[in-house]
């Protein structure tokens, strides 16, 4: 065993978000979600499912409390429901919304647990999605507007404040792809939405800092390294691609002010943008995206090989033995954690960094003795934390993990069938069994280190 220590203050911390957790969709007057609105059309949840039960924690967050307080975390990332704060998105707040989210940072600030705020994690309401959802611009002052009201009600217990959680995923899977809600397929609107999601965070980040002098404010980015299949001028430009659409769209206008000229020269070749001008962007937009990151949450879960396909477009292709893919299909791939972590330090320069989601999908079922041995997630955070205390090693800002996720729950299009929690949740019942790297985590806390030394931390026996 080799043990490698973190630096002392460093925030260990579980993730979660409310879509995906909470249920009750319409307890205490909370509006419906775009989610709820998506999940009810027959074939876009691949099990047929939908997240109006989830993992109940809307009733159970008291016992979701007592397990975070048992695994000895310091900090809970949890994102606000929208539409449970502003049933249409704008105008009448809902005070038992609000109330509801001041009792559970109350309870995590009773049990030394620093609340991680998010205040949009892909659940958008209904009513601003019927009015054009992110693609339009009047959405920008809506969120300005909730966020504003929430750092009121709040401001004096939360340091900790994400305006967004992964706005690709929102951009791209929403509104160009269609394998979200709210299921649109236009690149035009996705880029439109991209950008204002960038301006809203950029408007709202300044108005939650005026609100909560003290406040810690930032943004979360899905990143994900670009490979190449191989050294072929065709596949290095396909890398070259993926990353200026998947990466430096959002890190370009946050750090640099402007978005990369490659990737709009490929958005304009795929007919996607009428020509150079982007026909979103106003004077003075970037100006307020640009506007100070306290930090930068960065999620990672594996990176993307992309070859040229036989029309020339990148194709992303799988990677790696299938025996090291996760039940999402992703390749465990540790390194691109530590690849990503050092090229934001050295590019971008952010003040500081969080790994706000780290985790793996692994086809938890417990075994006779009724023990969820998940020694393969045991595994998988060992590696990557011993890349993340690498990437620190060699110069990164990095403050602090979260692994996603505390719980087993609603994995978005894919239902209930992905299992990427802490602790396994029968969606039957409600119960929660701690898995046996519930029980690795803990001990990893508790030592504010990690062993580099091997494998041999995922045979180990947890009591």
């Amino acid at each position: 065993m080799i043990l490698k220590s973190f630096p002392e203050g460093f925030l260990w911390g579980v993730a979660t978000s409310a879509q995906q957790i909470e249920g009750s969709p319409r307890a205490g007057g909370r509006g419906e979600s775009i989610w709820d609105f998506y999940s009810s059309v027959p074939g876009n949840i691949e099990d047929g499912s939908n997240p109006w039960t989830a993992c109940d924690h809307y009733r159970r967050w008291r016992e979701d409390l007592g397990w975070m307080k048992g695994l000895g975390v310091g900090a809970y990332r949890f994102s606000i429901s929208w539409p449970r704060v502003f049933p249409r998105g704008w105008g009448a707040l809902n005070e038992a919304g609000l109330d509801f989210y001041e009792e559970l940072v109350d309870g995590l600030l009773d049990a030394g647990i620093v609340p991680f705020l998010t205040l949009n994690h892909w659940d958008l309401p209904q009513a601003l999605q019927d009015r054009g959802g992110w693609p339009d611009r009047s959405i920008v002052d809506a969120f300005t507007e909730y966020a504003a009201r929430v750092a009121e009600r709040l401001g004096d217990r939360v340091r900790f404040w994400t305006t967004h959680n992964e706005p690709w995923c929102i951009a791209t899977l929403g509104y160009e792809e269609g394998c979200h809600a709210p299921g649109r397929q236009s690149p035009e609107e996705a880029l439109a939405a991209a950008h204002h999601l960038l301006l809203s965070h950029g408007r709202s980040a300044a108005e939650i800092s005026r609100i909560v002098p003290r406040a810690k404010v930032g943004i979360v980015l899905n990143l994900s390294p670009a490979w190449p299949a191989s050294e072929s001028e065709g596949d290095r430009d396909a890398a070259r691609w993926f990353d200026g659409f998947f990466n430096r769209w959002y890190l370009d206008p946050l750090f640099r002010g402007r978005y990369p000229n490659d990737a709009i020269a490929d958005r304009i070749a795929r007919g996607h943008l009428p020509g150079t001008d982007l026909p979103f962007l106003r004077e003075g937009d970037l100006d307020e995206i640009r506007s100070p990151l306290d930090f930068l949450g960065i999620n990672y879960y594996s990176r993307t090989v992309l070859r040229a396909g036989p029309d020339g477009r990148p194709k992303g292709v799988a990677a790696g033995p299938e025996k090291e893919r996760d039940e999402m299909g992703w390749e465990v791939f540790p390194r691109g954690l530590y690849d990503m972590l050092l090229r934001v330090h050295r590019e971008y320069g952010p003040q500081a960094l969080y790994i706000t989601e780290n985790g793996t999908a692994l086809a938890d079922e417990p075994d006779r003795e009724g023990r969820v041995r998940d020694v393969r997630r045991i595994e998988y955070m060992r590696s990557h934390l011993a890349e993340a205390h690498r990437a620190w090693e060699a110069g990164a800002p990095i403050h602090g993990y979260f692994a996603w996720s505390l719980l087993d729950n609603f994995e978005w299009g894919h239902g209930y069938g992905k299992r990427f929690g802490l602790l396994r949740v029968d969606f039957a019942t409600g119960e929660r069994t701690p898995k046996e790297s519930a029980r690795w985590y803990r001990e990893t806390i508790a030592a504010n280190a990690v062993d580099i030394g091997g494998p041999s931390s995922s045979s180990r026996r947890y009591p």
